[in-house]
């Protein structure tokens, strides 16, 4: 018999803890995506990129067993492509802003990460997944495919080999070899990986937010732009830093011997 748990709350629940922003996903009981809950994330994090005393999110899922099954398959089975592109739509803008935080993104993945449920997580800076975790882009099964970036995500992570496999051959995983082919970071027990995850956002929190806004956008630039292109932007970017406060604390505060003081500008 299954029991279906009726969602209490906002499909993403938003809490601070320091500087970092936790968002579990709340749409019971495999927290599928809608459409109105990507606009939501989208929104959120526009929002967050705001917030100069926001330096990382979290990602996680409410329960204990899915981080998140992705799509409702429900909204496919009519074959409607103007209900398809709509979703794509979605599902693009939503992961595509998260990829573009100006932070550090890290999902803690409580349970099974499931097409979209994966791509979100692809769509992170970093990823802790608990050792119960499986993950799988099986879209292909039901005559789709990952729109959300996963082909293009999960080949920048794992190598062609493994997002074939994974996405060519509805090949699911589990946590540890998601660790060994570098789609996760890391691994923690049961229960483990929201704690993880804000315990590594603290370390994002003692370096500084400028700094890291920008290198991040030379890692990322990495997946497209030649290294003739990206080590002169590498350069100018660095000289860009000292128009911030926050080289000048950054540095005095070292030499001072003392905890720097982030103004996130």
């Amino acid at each position: 018999m299954t029991t279906t748990t009726a969602q209490t709350g906002p499909a993403i629940v938003e809490t601070i803890d320091g500087h970092t922003a936790i968002l579990t996903l709340n749409n019971p009981p495999a927290n599928t995506w809608t459409s109105a809950s990507l606009m939501l994330l989208k929104d959120i994090v526009l929002r967050l990129n705001q917030d100069n005393n926001i330096y990382a999110l979290v990602i996680t899922g409410q329960g204990e067993k899915f981080f998140s099954a992705g799509a409702d398959l429900k909204l496919f089975a009519d074959g409607d492509k103007g209900n398809a592109a709509t979703m794509a739509k979605c599902f693009g803008e939503a992961f595509e802003t998260l990829s573009a935080f100006r932070g550090v993104s890290i999902a803690a993945i409580n349970g099974y990460a499931m097409g979209g449920g994966l791509e979100v997580a692809l769509a992170c800076d970093l990823r802790i997944a608990e050792s119960q975790a499986q993950m799988a882009l099986p879209e292909a099964t039901v005559g789709l495919l990952p729109c959300a970036g996963g082909t293009q995500n999960l080949t920048a992570l794992v190598g062609e080999g493994w997002a074939k496999r994974m996405i060519l051959c509805g090949e699911r995983i589990d946590a540890a070899k998601a660790q060994t082919i570098g789609l996760v970071e890391e691994v923690v027990e049961q229960g483990q990986s929201l704690a993880a995850a804000i315990s590594l956002a603290a370390k994002v929190a003692r370096q500084s937010p400028s700094s890291v806004k920008v290198c991040k956008t030379l890692i990322q630039a990495g997946r497209a732009m030649p290294r003739t292109q990206a080590l002169p932007l590498e350069r100018e970017l660095f000289v860009g830093l000292f128009d911030t406060e926050d080289q000048a604390e950054g540095v005095n505060a070292f030499l001072d011997k003392r905890t720097a003081n982030w103004k996130n500008n």
